[in-house]
């Protein structure tokens, strides 16, 4: 989500960013502009109408998703609309699933459409001096004329089975009740990338410029899921016992806070599991020790650990954990445990690290 993209603030508990390539619009946006020699104003304000476009799809999308009980963590907006991270597995599994996914799914154009013909009553009953149907529909010089085709093209554009337009996920959806997830989300993003190009190249066959950033914007959101896709058919398959560390040192709750952090010295953690004999009581980080020596002296360490904390079992995924790492404000271990024996660790700090050494390993075998 946040590779090259920025910030737009925090909307009604959801973190809203703005995608590099919609900022970047705005050149082709003050240079169409410029060329019929108008102010390079003209061309930011048909920027803005596609930003209020894609705001107004995303706004009843937002409504959609609260309607169907999903929670959103992230949206991240894209020309052609708005990519979604949800906050917990459930939210993204029930968003995922066709009762959910297909409605959703048309509820984008269908606000895109009514917003467009709701502006286009106001304009035709408001004056006759603005003709609606003149060619072209979008440019800077007919601003008026241009919010409601921007609206409509948006709407229409999102028709198209492409992943991740709207129509795209009304085809993945169709595809997932007879392939599994992973091998439906490729087949998915395989076709949106061939219609990507195909509308790509009808731009510039027809000489139209929103038809030419259309097939280029699908086409960046197609690699985008694409990827995401990816990551999530690896994490899932990969188990907490393939990452884990089985090698790692732990605290007891009588141990002192000097005694603890001098064995912070000789470790390469940041966190540390607390067992009483063999069984998990609590999670201790080397900064709260040393926030706690600094404050209040010496005392013991289960007066500063953590007895808030989740457990895996070896065999969770790996995608599971990081949903609940990523869930769990300042979780930054998990344990893994049989029964009540902690038999591993899992740290953000080790897993890009172990998830390497995992890859050549397998790779390795694969040789033999």
């Amino acid at each position: 989500m946040r590779g090259w993209s920025f910030p737009m603030g925090r909307w009604f508990g959801v973190d809203v960013r703005i995608h590099a390539f919609f900022l970047l619009l705005t050149g082709p946006c003050m240079l169409g502009a410029t060329a019929v020699n108008l102010s390079i104003w003209r061309g930011m304000m048909l920027w803005i109408l596609l930003l209020a476009a894609v705001t107004v799809r995303e706004a009843v999308r937002v409504l959609g998703a609260a309607y169907f009980g999903l929670q959103i963590r992230n949206i991240l907006l894209l020309p052609t609309g708005g990519l979604y991270a949800y906050a917990n597995p459930e939210s993204t599994e029930r968003a995922s699933s066709p009762k959910v996914q297909t409605p959703m799914a048309m509820l984008g154009p269908l606000a895109n459409l009514s917003f467009g013909l709701i502006v286009a009553g106001l304009i035709a009953g408001s004056t006759s001096q603005v003709s609606l149907l003149e060619f072209p529909w979008i440019t800077t010089a007919h601003l008026m004329r241009s919010a409601v085709w921007v609206n409509i093209f948006l709407g229409l554009i999102n028709l198209v089975p492409a992943y991740p337009l709207d129509g795209g996920r009304i085809l993945l959806g169709e595809f997932k009740r007879s392939r599994e997830a992973a091998q439906a989300s490729r087949s998915a993003a395989g076709i949106s990338q061939v219609l990507a190009v195909l509308i790509f190249a009808a731009g510039i066959a027809l000489r139209t410029p929103w038809l030419v950033m259309a097939g280029f914007f699908i086409f960046i959101g197609g690699q985008l899921e694409d990827q995401g896709t990816l990551f999530q058919s690896v994490v899932d398959n990969v188990r907490m016992k393939d990452v884990m560390l089985t090698d790692f040192s732990t605290m007891s709750p009588s141990d002192t806070l000097e005694d603890a952090l001098y064995k912070t010295i000789h470790s390469l953690q940041d966190d540390f599991p607390v067992v009483r004999g063999v069984n998990l009581v609590g999670i201790v980080s080397r900064q709260s020790i040393l926030d706690a020596l600094r404050a209040d002296g010496n005392g013991y360490v289960q007066g500063v650990m953590s007895r808030a904390f989740q457990v895996a079992q070896p065999e969770d995924s790996l995608g599971a954990m990081i949903r609940r790492m990523t869930a769990g404000r300042g979780l930054s271990l998990m344990p893994v445990t049989e029964g009540e024996r902690i038999v591993g660790i899992v740290t953000l700090q080790n897993l890009m690290h172990s998830m390497g050494l995992l890859a050549e390993h397998r790779k390795l075998q694969r040789q033999r």
